[in-house]
């Protein structure tokens, strides 16, 4: 495995970023947009088996009091396999102890994978969602009136 933190991004393959983010069931993105996204980006970390990109992610912060990981893609055929765990641990040391809020959000059904590695459930945290699969995938239902 190779692992790439900062590479020259004018040397990724940003169609098969756009393929490995449609192969995890998310939101099409547009090659342009994400190479711009990825430029904005503090530190970003990509991993190759031989010259084929497996897995991805990248952090967005202010330098002091707020953090995001996101983008937080490993390629399904090597899942299972420490990288997520690898990518997750290894953007959050780069950030080090500056920030007051480190937040990510995970993908429908992997909220046990980031508690297996010590986050936790942020009890404050809101979205304004951004269509009706945003809402219903990354929403708590609504309570009744009243409640």
């Amino acid at each position: 495995m190779t692992y790439k933190i900062n590479p020259d991004l004018s040397t990724v393959d940003w169609a098969y970023v756009c393929e490995l983010f449609s192969k995890v069931d998310w939101r099409k993105r547009e090659e342009a947009e994400i190479a711009a996204a990825f430029g904005r980006s503090s530190w970003t970390l990509f991993i190759y088996k031989e010259e084929q990109l497996i897995a991805f992610g990248r952090t967005v912060d202010d330098g002091r009091y707020y953090a995001v990981l996101a983008d937080i893609i490993v390629d399904p055929d090597f899942q299972g396999n420490g990288l997520g765990k690898y990518l997750v641990n290894a953007l959050n040391e780069k950030l080090g102890d500056n920030y007051h809020f480190v937040n990510l959000t995970a993908a429908p059904g992997k909220g046990d994978f980031y508690k297996s590695l010590g986050w936790k459930k942020q009890s404050t945290c809101f979205i304004w969602p951004q269509g009706p699969k945003q809402l219903r995938q990354h929403t708590e239902p609504e309570e009744e009136a009243g409640n």
